[in-house]
This record gives structure tokens, C-alpha cells and sequence, in this order.
């Protein structure tokens, strides 16, 4: 295959809701480039992009798809990524190293939650970017409904450059050029011809508006404009690739994908107008300094995702920021700075690939069996202080508990998860010592379902999913106090410890009662984010505080680990020995450990003890006409609402909900709101629970230890 410079180069990202016809998009895309003899289906599982196990038995894309086409001198890397939202993390690293963005929308069904959830991602990229309203043969489409509602979500920048010649017809007038292009059934060389009287009018008042539109991005055409009342086709495409390099205007393109119509035009205006490489500014780094899509300088590579693949090994999918690579080149890893020696470069079309010699700035491929670089890391020359800022993947929106379906097989599942989870960093897997149990999360439930998929394919591994407990805390309300004394003789030394405690809610200053004076005082922070407030009062050498106060805090901190309530973890008590009583021979480290331990548990019974529930801080994004629905919702989960503010035709709420009532929220949400709504949620503070629920809590903790 030829090696493309940075200027002959397009790099594009099919993104959209899920059944948009991004794949079959991409799919006629390469067979009116040549690269394909005939399109292959999804229901077939024939497309060259849905070519995993997975992807075919759901008819849906679950991993992006790197592609390419030679088009007319030009190479297009395609990435065509997924559209169910559960699977935004491929949206996020494709738009990462994209430089167009082609939002692809279903005729029929108009703009959905997907669209907005990539729009907004694109936002945050500033990556060019277009639309292409798929399936535009299909006679119940509205084409100007949906050019309202692109305007009505995305704003006015969106600019039609195409108009259907009538409902599901098989022809396209073309605005810019001022031509109708009619697709012949069955397939052959598109017909371009004068418009038809009957969309002349309409299409002349676009073409006018395509003009304005185009003039009042640019200040040189705006003269011109004025000087001749008109644009040439030329002014008007370096006019529109300005604005889309700026994001001032976004053109609106049709396709029909399975039939091929619009696709060689759309691949023409992707080779024309829309940016190259060479013309994108420079890739921000962590240390500021720019770099460019030379292809003399340095090389820099971004691994933005990798994906291991049954009988070739680890694919590491690159974007070439700076520089030429060959095979055969060592370059350093700037997050481990291990060597890493490149093997055989591939450009990449779903499962195929074809080794070329050398790839430049600006390229997209992949490389197999690097033996330390992960997704986000980036190779440099060695000596360099070059990293190209890393993918940021949004938190967590579905968490589960996991655990191996049959025993002996727990280290070959929490490898299988580690792996995945170097793959795809928005799935995030965390062990809980004190909850004991391993967690999985990510961004909804087909998304942790895919995970189990590939553990029993990849790994033969399988796992189960359950509720995750909830980290539950223990504290009390009110001051008290209690003795205990350990002793045991079993001939020889004994063991003898005498302790009096009190104990009280750590939220202040101490104020001691009249028969307590403090001697020393120590803050302990615990393992789980809360304090303990060790308080020594001893006077009168009744205890030799020096010698065995190591052991009561050991004492103390044992019990804490495990509440006298329901088991959990203890926090932000004040502990103050006041009294007790030694004995010289029989008095060691083990006895006031011993002893510390039970007077803690007696004292926390008596001061009132309650159960603190984790409460998250909630910001679900709705359309306006579910609003009502999904706070009625939250009212069910002991929700507060803390107010709302309208975003464009969506509302946002804010709220603050108890973790334990969030339990495969996001799948709720979307089965409410037909799939557009969103959310997320981060730890807000913990708080009491009322008492029907922490009575539940209690019994279901003590079944737990029963079993």
C-alpha cells in the first residue's frame, strides 16, 4: 500500500446512536473506494467492521472498527465506532485522534440520546465535524423535521449542503454544487442533472443561505460576497473547510448507505473540504509544548486503545503525532520508560491488515506484541519529555459485584478483569478489603455483560454478577462510658488488664467531664476515610500508659473494623481510658489488647449507635418531557431534590440519592426516558438512615454471617 503524507491524509469518526448505519456507512465506503468487491451485511455478520463473535450474535458494534479507503490521492482512516452509549468510551479515544467527526442520524428516528452524548464529547475534542442523515430512501423520513431538530439541539452552524429530491426518493440535489444527483436502482454511475422545477426554488434559497452562511465565517469572502453578490464553488468549499476547521459550521449530508447513494459524493467532500492533519493544530501534551504532524521530526505515537485478539496477540491501535516510524525503530514508553522495538506496521481494515513499510505524522495503524504500552501511553525518542495528553474516560455509571462461578479459578478471573481493564480504561475494577468482595464498573449494564462475554471466550473463565454491598459505616449519637476487666489464669503468669472508657461522637473539640484531665492525645485515620480520636487520661500511674497504650489502641482498632451494629466499619469516635488498673506480673500486651477491645464494643452499645449510609450527589440529564417521570422516580429512592436548570430542550437535575438506591440506576434511567436520558454520581457524605431501613440492613447482615 502507498505511504501518504500528512496532507493526503483524512482521518474521520463514524460516530451516532445505535442503528444509525454508521457500519453499513463505512461498509460502502470502502466498495465505492474499491476496496471491497460487494458490502457484506449485519444480519449476514459479513460487514467488515462488526467482524468480533460478540458484535455478530447482537447485530451491533461494540468495539471501533479502524478502517481505510484510498479515495482520488487521498487515504481516510475510518474509525466506525459503537452507538449504544453503554460503549462511549470507544467514542471518546476514536474523537481523540479523529479529525472529522461525521454524526450519522437515522432518517426515520431524527437525533437520539447517543448523537448528544457523542456531540458532547466533541465538544470537549473541538474536533471538526459534519452530519449525514442516513436512510434517506425510506418513505417515511422528514427530512426538514430533522433539520430542525439538528438546529434545535446543535445549533444554527449546522448548514445543509444537500436536500432529498422528494420522500423516499433515490436522488439528492446538491446545494453547493446547484446539481441533482440521481442513484440508479440496482447500482452504476450516479446521473448529475438540473434540478427539478419543482425544487428549484427551495434549493436556490439554500444555496443562498449555504453562501451567507459560509461569507459570515470569513472576513476575505465577505468582501467578495459583497463585491459579486455570489461565491464560486472553490470560495465556497475553502470557505466551509475554514469554518468546520474552526467549528463555525457544520455540513449536512444524506446517504442512503446500503444503496450507496450520497457515499462517493460524501467521500469526495471528506477529501476536499474536510481537515487534514497537517492542518489541525498541534496535539497538547502534558508539558505544553505543541507538537505538529511533521514528518521530519521527532516521532511521537499515542496508543489510543488496545484490543487482544485470538491467534495474533495484543493489537496496539496508534495515532503518529510527529515524526516517520519503521519497523525495526526502539522508541521509549514516557509512562513506564521501558524500550519498546516496533515489529511490523499495519494498516488496519477490521479483522485484515496490510504491512507497510513506514508510517507518517498524521497516520493512523496499528502495531502486535509491544511488551509494556497500554491504552493513553505514548512512545517518543528516548531522551524526549513528550506525553500527548491522555484520554480522559468518564466515571462510572453501573457498578456490580464479581466473583468466580466455579472455586480455584479466582486468580484466573482477576487476571482476565486486569487485562480487560488495561484494554479499556472505562472499565474500572477495585478489591474492598473491608466489604471483602471485588467490584466491576463501567458504563452500564451491556457494557460489564460484554466483559463477562470476553472473560468466557477469551479467558474460559466464568463470573457471576451480584449486588455490591454497600460501605455502610457505624458511629454513634451520644456520650457513654464502660468497664471491663480481662482475666485469666491458666497456672503460671496470668493475664490481667483493667479498662474504663468513655466514648462520644468525634465532630469537635473535646469538652472532658469534671473527673477526666487529658494527658496526651492522638488522631488515628482509618483505612476507610474516617477518624478516631485517642484520648489519654489516665492519672495516678493506674495504667502505665507508656507501656500498654500501643496494645489498647490495637485493641481499639480491631474493633472498629467490625461494628457491634452489623459488621462494618467503625468511624469519627472519640475514645478517652480514663481509669483501669494493672498488676505487675500478670499485666501485658496482649491482655489490654484483649480488654480495650470488648470496653470499646460495650461503650459504642450504649451510646446510642446508628448506621451511616453513603449518600451520592446525582446529576441525571433528561429531555424536558421526562422530567416529571424521572423525579417521581427519585422520590421512590429517598431522593432529595437539590434543583434544576433547563440545557437547551434537556433539563438537568440535581439530586442527592443513597448509594444503596442507585442500584442499576443507568438501566432504569434509560427504560424511563426511551433511552436519552443520562447520569452520574460522586461520593457526597455520609448520613444516618432511617430506622425501618438500617433495620433491614441489620437483619440482612446477620443472615450473611449465618450463612
Amino acid at each position: 500500500m502507498n505511504v501518504y503524507d500528512a496532507n493526503h491524509i483524512r482521518n474521520v469518526a463514524l460516530v451516532g446512536h445505535q442503528g444509525s448505519g454508521k457500519t453499513m456507512l463505512a461498509e460502502a465506503m470502502l466498495y465505492v473506494s474499491g476496496a471491497l468487491k460487494r458490502m457484506g451485511s449485519i444480519e449476514d455478520g459479513t460487514t467488515v467492521s462488526d467482524y468480533h463473535e460478540s458484535e455478530k450474535e447482537r447485530q451491533m458494534s461494540i468495539f471501533t472498527s479502524l478502517l481505510h479507503a484510498e479515495w482520488k490521492g487521498h487515504k481516510i482512516n475510518i474509525l466506525d465506532t459503537p452507538g449504544y452509549p453503554d460503549f462511549v468510551g470507544e467514542v471518546i479515544a476514536s474523537l481523540k485522534v479523529a479529525d472529522t467527526a461525521i454524526y450519522v442520524m437515522n432518517a426515520v428516528e431524527g437525533v437520539q440520546v447517543g448523537t448528544e452524548l457523542a456531540w458532547t464529547y466533541g465538544e470537549m475534542t473541538r474536533t471538526p465535524s459534519m452530519f449525514v442523515i442516513n436512510h434517506l430512501d425510506r418513505a417515511e423520513s422528514d427530512f426538514q423535521a430533522l433539520v430542525d431538530q439538528i438546529h434545535e439541539r446543535f445549533g444554527r452552524g449546522a448548514t445543509v449542503v444537500q436536500i432529498p429530491g422528494g420522500a423516499g426518493t433515490r436522488s439528492i440535489i446538491d446545494v453547493l454544487v446547484m446539481k441533482q444527483i440521481t442513484y440508479p436502482a440496482g447500482g452504476g454511475e450516479p446521473v448529475f442533472s438540473e434540478i427539478d422545477e419543482a425544487f428549484r426554488e427551495r434549493a436556490e434559497q439554500l444555496h443562498n443561505e449555504l453562501i451567507e452562511n459560509i461569507a459570515e465565517n470569513d472576513e476575505s469572502l465577505m468582501e467578495l460576497y459583497f463585491e459579486k453578490g455570489t461565491l464560486t464553488e472553490d470560495e465556497m468549499r475553502q470557505g466551509l473547510h475554514e469554518a468546520m476547521l474552526h467549528r463555525q459550521l457544520f455540513p449536512i449530508f444524506l446517504t442512503a448507505a446500503p444503496e450507496g447513494i450520497g457515499v462517493g459524493r460524501l467521500m469526495s467532500f471528506i477529501d476536499n473540504v474536510c481537515p487534514s492533519p497537517a492542518e489541525m493544530p498541534p496535539a497538547e501534551t502534558l508539558s505544553g509544548e505543541p507538537v505538529k504532524a511533521d514528518p521530519d521530526g521527532d516521532p511521537v505515537l499515542f496508543i489510543y486503545r488496545t484490543m487482544s485478539e485470538p491467534h495474533v496477540g495484543d493489537y496496539s491501535f496508534f495515532r503518529v503525532y510527529s515524526g516517520t516510524i519503521e519497523p525495526g525503530m526502539d522508541l521509549e514508553n514516557a509512562q513506564t520508560g521501558s524500550t519498546e522495538r516496533l515489529g511490523q506496521i499495519y494498516a488496519i481494515d477490521g479483522r485484515e491488515r496490510d504491512a507497510v513499510q513506514k508510517m507518517v505524522a498524521g497516520d493512523i495503524g496499528a502495531l502486535v506484541k509491544l511488551k509494556n504500552t497500554h491504552t493513553n501511553n505514548t512512545l517518543r525518542r528516548k531522551g524526549s519529555d513528550v506525553v500527548i495528553r491522555p484520554i480522559e474516560f468518564p466515571e462510572p455509571r453501573y457498578r456490580t459485584a464479581i466473583r468466580a462461578a466455579r472455586e480455584g479459578e479466582e486468580d484466573k478471573v482477576a487476571q482476565g478483569l486486569h487485562q480487560l481493564a488495561e484494554e479499556d480504561p472505562s472499565l474500572i475494577l477495585e478489591q474492598d478489603p473491608h466489604l471483602r468482595q471485588m467490584t466491576l464498573a463501567g458504563q452500564g449494564e451491556m457494557h460489564l455483560q460484554v466483559a463477562q462475554y470476553r472473560l468466557k471466550h477469551r479467558y474460559g473463565v466464568e463470573v457471576e454478577f451480584t449486588r455490591p454491598r454497600v460501605a455502610y459505616r457505624e458511629t454513634i449519637q451520644q456520650q457513654a462510658r464502660a468497664s471491663y476487666r480481662h482475666k485469666k489464669q491458666t497456672g503460671g503468669a496470668g493475664q490481667f488488664a483493667d479498662i474504663s472508657m468513655l466514648v462520644e461522637p468525634f465532630n469537635g473539640d473535646f469538652q472532658p467531664p469534671a473527673d477526666i484531665t487529658v494527658r496526651n492525645e492522638t488522631i488515628v485515620e482509618t483505612g476507610w476515610g474516617a477518624r478516631l480520636h485517642f484520648v489519654d487520661a489516665i492519672v495516678g500511674g493506674v495504667i502505665d500508659m507508656r507501656r500498654f497504650f500501643g496494645a489498647i489502641q490495637k485493641g481499639v482498632l480491631e474493633a472498629v473494623q467490625d461494628g457491634p451494629i452489623a459488621g462494618y466499619p467503625v468511624g469519627d469516635v472519640r475514645i478517652v481510658i480514663y481509669d483501669g488498673g494493672m498488676h505487675s506480673v500478670d499485666s501485658n500486651e496482649a491482655a489490654f489488647k484483649t480488654a480495650a477491645r470488648m470496653c470499646f464494643r460495650e461503650a459504642f452499645r450504649q451510646a446510642q449507635p446508628v448506621l451511616l449510609e453513603p449518600i451520592m450527589n446525582v446529576e441525571i440529564t433528561v429531555p424536558e418531557e421526562y422530567t416529571g417521570d424521572v423525579m417521581g422516580d427519585l422520590n421512590t429512592r429517598r431522593g432529595r431534590i437539590q434543583g434544576i436548570e433547563a440545557e437547551g430542550v434537556f433539563q438537568k437535575i440535581q439530586a442527592q440519592v443513597p448509594e444503596a438506591e442507585l442500584y442499576r440506576y443507568s438501566t432504569i434511567l434509560r427504560s424511563i426516558t426511551q433511552g436519552r436520558g443520562i447520569h452520574r454520581a460522586s461520593f457526597s457524605h455520609y448520613e444516618p438512615m432511617p430506622r425501618h431501613v438500617q433495620e433491614k440492613v441489620v437483619a440482612e447482615a446477620a443472615e450473611l454471617q449465618e450463612a
